[in-house]
């Protein structure tokens, strides 16, 4: 037997076991992501271009009043990185042997993802809020989740471009065997082409003045994405 047999043999073997795991880390990834999505869309923005009335302003720590209404989003919308970063392993498993290159480079990207979307989120829930609530303010501007051009949206926006281009080398593996696999794949790929789009458009149209327009743009795209 050669170790292309090998190789492909051992990766079979490991599917069943990894499709199992991929099903259910989906199931529990979409029902946290539509509740993150639903906390979050319930949660009016203070600032910036989409904030009507009321709105906060630099320095962005006159914010007490905000507490704990505006944070219970991220709590799930932590929780989804880990589970992501399980279903992108789970695909790797599962691809078949000429795949699982690009399979590796998804589950790459999504590692990366997760780190930076969690330290981002981390660090809202585990400094800003009780220096927020104990008066020290001295240098949080930066990093407030108020700040359409702060740390915390900077941070936020790079960790869901790299799970959009997770998806973008996911959708390689699905070959297109059944409509199934057809579905994956141009879910994740179209996933991928839709925030690559917007962030050209967006900042074509904004340029500096950007803000948190396409940050809240591919965490639709990618939610939807995982969600579906």
């Amino acid at each position: 037997m050669t170790s292309q047999a090998i190789y492909a043999k051992t990766a079979n073997a490991a599917t069943p076991s990894a499709c199992r795991l991929g099903f259910w880390s989906a199931v529990f990834m979409s029902l946290i992501t539509t509740a993150s999505f639903a906390v979050a869309v319930a949660t009016p923005p203070r600032s910036g271009p989409f904030c009507r009335s009321s709105c906060v302003t630099y320095p962005y720590t006159n914010v007490a009043a905000f507490f704990p209404r505006d944070y219970l989003w991220m709590y799930p919308a932590l929780l989804l990185t880990p589970i992501f970063v399980v279903l992108m392993a789970s695909i790797h498993h599962y691809a078949a042997g000429d795949k699982r290159l690009f399979s590796l480079i998804g589950l790459s990207f999504a590692v990366i993802a997760a780190a930076v979307i969690s330290i981002d989120y981390f660090i809202q829930l585990t400094v800003m809020q009780p220096s927020l609530l104990k008066g020290e303010t001295d240098g949080l501007s930066l990093v407030s989740q108020y700040n359409p051009h702060g740390i915390f949206i900077a941070l936020e926006t790079l960790g869901y471009l790299m799970m959009s281009t997770a998806f973008l080398f996911a959708g390689a593996v699905f070959a297109g065997r059944d409509w199934v696999e057809r579905t994956i794949r141009w879910l994740f790929i179209s996933g991928f082409a839709l925030t690559v789009g917007s962030l050209i458009v967006l900042s074509l149209l904004f340029g500096n003045d950007l803000e948190y327009r396409f940050e809240v743009v591919v965490i639709l795209i990618d939610w939807m994405v995982l969600i579906v």
